[in-house]
């Protein structure tokens, strides 16, 4: 343990002045002790230089420890390690020091971890309409479909929808600085659920999708944003559900005022009660293998639009997510 004494002074001049007094008064009382005993001059002398050495390093020991531990502290965060620990109790002007200087270390640590974050998003985001491209490209290149306008007019919204995907992600480092970047107006619920249904149709053709949107139906808030939302969790529903199960995606009004509704329902094994919130946690694994990212993105997207999304038990049987929305 340090010895810090002075520690609880709060100002570095005090500080300073204590530790000249301090050393001064204990020179002063080394050479009345040299002189008294009879100590020879050189004795003396050499004595004197010894206590005000350490009577000085005693009470400045403290005083420069959060400089030290800031200046290894810096060296270690140059080499990518942000668990960095420096002194802090004291109250003077270095010990602010070290409380700001624990505060930007704490803030780096926290823009390096978003920057690996981005990066899984990105990978993650990129990776259906990635499959579902290369799905119909292997299926042109070996023949078993014909390039007919449908699937060419497929694979084209897939690329659009891969350029979308990448500026989204490049506006990703604005919105975790609170910049939001979300546009807001009025669009219809059918057009997106549609598109979001036929992109899932495209990487799991073998799936039973159905699609029951109420006419009429609309929301407030920004329609890429959304489409990714239900395309995350269309893809986390087909892949809990069972080789002949059904996935249903539905849209209508919701029971609180001013608010729509999208519930995408599957028959997988559902969601046990201990990890209802935890699915929404980013990089919560579960069993099955996921990448842990879809739901906490789904969540953030519908965060930044002032919705709720919340995992329901499914009937009889499987998971229900509800997305509920403003609208215009």
């Amino acid at each position: 343990m340090s010895l810090r004494p002075l520690d609880r002074l709060r100002s570095i001049k005090v500080k300073l002045g204590i530790v000249v007094l301090g050393s001064v008064a204990a020179t002063t009382l080394t050479i009345f002790f040299g002189w008294r005993t009879g100590l020879k001059s050189e004795l003396r002398v050499a004595l004197t230089a010894i206590v005000f050495l350490v009577v000085t390093q005693v009470l400045a020991h403290g005083m420069t420890l959060p400089l030290r531990q800031m200046a290894a502290a810096a060296r270690r965060m140059a080499a990518g390690d942000w668990d960095v620990d420096v002194a802090t109790t004291g109250r003077d002007e270095v010990g602010e020091l070290a409380r700001a200087f624990t505060s930007m270390a704490a803030q780096l640590a926290e823009v390096d971890r978003q920057r690996r974050a981005l990066l899984a998003d990105v990978s993650h985001e990129l990776r259906t309409p990635l499959a579902a491209l290369q799905a119909r490209l292997e299926n042109l290149v070996d023949g078993v479909e014909a390039p007919d306008p449908e699937v060419l007019g497929s694979m084209l919204r897939a690329t659009e929808r891969l350029g979308r995907l990448v500026t989204q992600m490049l506006d990703l480092s604005r919105l975790e600085a609170g910049t939001d970047v979300v546009e807001h107006r009025p669009f219809d619920l059918a057009d997106v659920l549609e598109g979001a249904a036929e992109e899932a149709r495209l990487v799991s053709p073998g799936t039973r999708l159905v699609l029951d949107v109420e006419p009429g139906c609309k929301a407030l808030g920004d329609p890429e944003r959304i489409h990714q939302v239900v395309a995350n969790l269309l893809e986390n529903a087909i892949r809990h559900s069972p080789p002949d199960g059904v996935v249903r995606l539905r849209a209508g009004p919701a029971v609180r005022h001013s608010t729509v509704a999208i519930e995408v329902a599957d028959e997988g094994p559902g969601i046990p009660a201990a990890e209802v919130e935890r699915v929404f946690q980013r990089f919560h694994r579960g069993t099955d293998g996921g990448s842990g990212l879809g739901l906490a993105i789904a969540r953030w997207i519908v965060d930044l639009h002032g919705g709720t999304i919340r995992a329901l038990p499914g009937q009889p049987s499987g998971c229900l997510i509800r997305v509920e929305l403003p609208t215009p």
